[in-house]
């Protein structure tokens, strides 16, 4: 399949052919929900923590004796029926990660990809370049339509064009190894570069 290729200013650079592989499948909603959740899964920091009974501060001393209160039975206050005691079965630093097949994130990253082209917001650029200025670029972001919107360059970075971006609401921009199911899904606009594509191409063979 063939789409046009712009410039930043907004002007036609030719077309490029998009591999049907990467941009032509009919996007499965389980398997992105299933990449999509493993990346959030594995960016949680899983450092809640609560103290349990034997890590609150109290005396272990038996608060009353066993019999004749008219009460319940209690060894210590640090029970957890009491106020300020220990928690019962609470949350524990932990990760939440899982495992997912290498084989099944490029196939999540490709119905990602496929996903934007079929809903018409994929724009492929020449390439991602700039003067460093970030007033010159957020007007051409704005002359674009960008509003939310993440470049995927080669495998590396525009410096000057990096360093424009940083002050822009809503531009991101990654290398391609840095690509991912989730930053494509959550933008309004996914914007390649020619580099970008090729570099796409090779890494999901």
């Amino acid at each position: 399949m063939k789409l046009d290729v712009i410039k930043m200013d907004g002007g036609k650079a030719g077309s490029v052919d998009l591999d049907e592989a990467l941009f032509g499948l009919e996007p499965r909603a389980d398997i992105l929900h299933r990449v999509v959740r493993w990346q959030r899964n594995n960016a949680q920091a899983g450092t809640h923590k609560v103290k349990t009974r034997r890590e609150v501060s109290y005396s272990t001393k038996k608060i009353y004796r066993q019999k004749g209160t008219g009460g319940a039975r209690h060894g210590a206050r640090s029970a957890p029926i009491f106020r300020g005691g220990g928690v019962y079965k609470g949350p524990v630093v932990r990760s939440h990660g899982h495992d997912l097949t290498k084989k099944f994130r490029k196939l999540g990253l490709r119905h990602a990809l496929s996903a934007k082209m079929a809903a018409g917001e994929l724009v492929i650029i020449e390439d991602a370049a700039s003067d460093g200025k970030t007033a010159a670029l957020a007007k051409q972001v704005k002359n674009l339509g960008w509003k939310r919107a993440l470049v995927i360059d080669g495998a590396t970075v525009n410096e000057d064009f990096l360093t424009a971006s940083r002050n822009i609401e809503g531009l991101d921009i990654l290398p391609t190894m840095g690509a991912n199911v989730y930053d494509i899904l959550k933008r309004d606009t996914l914007v390649l570069t020619k580099a970008g594509v090729e570099a796409l191409e090779a890494r999901l063979k």
